[in-house]
């Protein structure tokens, strides 16, 4: 069985979470830079089995895409060609980062902890993860 990685991908910095092979429980596993995300992916594949990379897709609130899909295509495209043989899904992520704050505050973070925007980008990638774990639990088999 082979993990689920959600990436939330952002112009500077990109956070990653993965599953656990049962694809129960979402995990942060950290946030690198926009230009090294695919030779950070390349390393974890090769250590780890990928079923699916879960992008976060960034919607308006009128469910049209937002402008920074402008710079997440080419993302996609450009992880579809690395990985051929590994689906791409694209998976809401509207609120994720307002979630992931609201996350450290009711954990106590103090405010310096809550300013790391990589902590941040990592807690929204582990959101959409179990966002998206959630919805294919709760989905019928057709």
């Amino acid at each position: 069985m082979g993990r689920i990685v959600a990436i939330d991908y952002g112009k500077k910095r990109v956070g990653i979470a993965a599953s656990d092979p049962d694809k129960l429980i979402a995990n942060g596993l950290c946030t690198v830079g926009a230009h090294e995300v695919l030779s950070f992916l390349q390393a974890y594949t090769g250590s780890e089995t990928v079923e699916c990379f879960v992008v976060g897709y960034p919607k308006q609130m009128d469910n049209t895409e937002s402008e920074s899909m402008a710079y997440i295509k080419p993302f996609v495209t450009a992880l579809g060609r690395k990985f051929p043989d590994i689906p791409i899904k694209m998976y809401d992520e509207r609120f994720t980062s307002v979630l992931a704050h609201r996350a450290l505050i009711e954990g106590g973070a103090k405010k310096k902890t809550r300013q790391n925007k990589g902590l941040i980008d990592t807690i929204s990638a582990t959101i959409i993860l179990t966002s998206y774990l959630e919805s294919i639990r709760n989905t019928p088999n057709p």
